[in-house]
């Protein structure tokens, strides 16, 4: 199983996401997930957050 980052929506819920699946993070000011599908995820996390969860794995 590949690894996972567990993530906040806008609306709390926790999602896990395969960070490999990952394209871009934007964070002006929400942080928006844009995965290669095309899919987009408003998360509450930030920017910076996102990147030492990524990195740690």
């Amino acid at each position: 199983m590949s690894r996972l980052i567990e993530l906040t929506k806008m609306d709390t819920r926790k999602i896990l996401i395969n960070p490999d699946m990952i394209e871009t993070v934007e964070g002006n000011p929400d942080t928006v997930i844009v995965l290669y599908s095309g899919r987009k995820l408003i998360v509450k996390e930030s920017l910076k957050e996102i990147f030492e969860a990524v990195r740690e794995g």
